[in-house]
């Protein structure tokens, strides 16, 4: 990979994470495309590092006063009893266990399923099917979604179903904010409200990832793929740039407009793919 293929899949990065059209998908397209093979889930993940930074510097209040209230609760200042200590009497603190919860079964399956989603997962066969399902799924919470609930009204039961939707998008194609964004609609969340705990759900994800894949690369275990460090780094500074400028985009939007051209985009996308992997363009595995 050159340092210019790299830095063009920094900006990929950047403009799909926050889209319900998957991140993952786009990279291993467009690296298969520009290098011939797929740039790997080393890059990906540490690449995502960059557009997770982005989420940080623009939820910073809220994340300081999420880790304020947790660590607040987690002392007892507002009580020594367990229901205190989870939160009961803030929604700041409530919100950091959610997020821990929520967290739990992308923890789980992503160690569970390791190879699969380094390897076989990653068939582009399996993007395209990914790609056509989910879109189907986001049009229908989109049109048929109560979306009358704030995010003030998340539970544990809803937390959980937002983290099995987010641990979906350990395989390409399905979009970790586009399944998120899909259970929260079903829900019966705001568009808004299911975008802003689905970008807050993905902050302990993505950085785990990523530094889990910086991990295994430094002992020598990491997973096959076209791109050294310099390249990564290159690709991590131009998603977090690209990444921050769409995210302000996309919540000053969602609230008002339908998800489905980001449906019928889906769609296109995976007719290219097809194409592509039928003309010999591309390989699937």
């Amino acid at each position: 990979m050159s340092s210019w293929e790299a830095i063009l899949l920094g900006l990929v990065q950047g403009l799909t994470e926050f889209l319900p059209i998957s991140s993952s998908a786009h990279l291993r397209i467009v690296g298969e495309l520009i290098g011939g093979q797929d740039p790997g889930a080393l890059f990906t993940a540490v690449s995502q590092i960059g557009t997770e930074t982005a989420v940080l510097l623009y939820y910073r209040r809220t994340i300081k006063a999420v880790c304020i209230g947790w660590w607040t609760s987690l002392r007892g200042d507002h009580g020594a009893d367990w229901r205190s200590r989870m939160g009961a009497h803030d929604s700041d603190a409530r919100m950091a266990w959610y997020i821990a919860l929520g967290s739990i079964p992308i923890v789980v399956l992503g160690l569970l399923f390791q190879d699969a989603i380094e390897t076989s997962l990653r068939n582009l066969w399996i993007t395209v099917v990914m790609l056509v399902v989910f879109a189907v799924l986001l049009d229908v919470a989109d049109r048929y979604g109560a979306r009358v609930r704030h995010i003030a009204e998340l539970n544990p039961k809803r937390a959980i179903g937002f983290g099995l939707a987010q641990s979906l998008a350990l395989v390409p194609g399905v979009s970790r904010s586009g399944g998120t964004i899909t259970a929260g609609l079903a829900m019966g969340f705001t568009r808004k409200a299911a975008a802003d705990y689905s970008f807050l759900l993905a902050v302990p994800a993505v950085l785990g990832s990523g530094f889990y894949q910086i991990a295994k690369a430094a002992a020598g275990d990491a997973a096959p793929g076209s791109a050294d460090a310099v390249d990564i780094v290159l690709a991590t500074l131009m998603a977090f740039v690209v990444g921050y400028v769409v995210l302000i985009g996309f919540l000053k939007i969602v609230s008002t407009y339908s998800y489905r051209p980001f449906v019928y985009y889906r769609y296109g996308l995976a007719a290219v793919v097809v194409v592509l992997l039928l003309t010999n363009v591309i390989d699937a595995s």
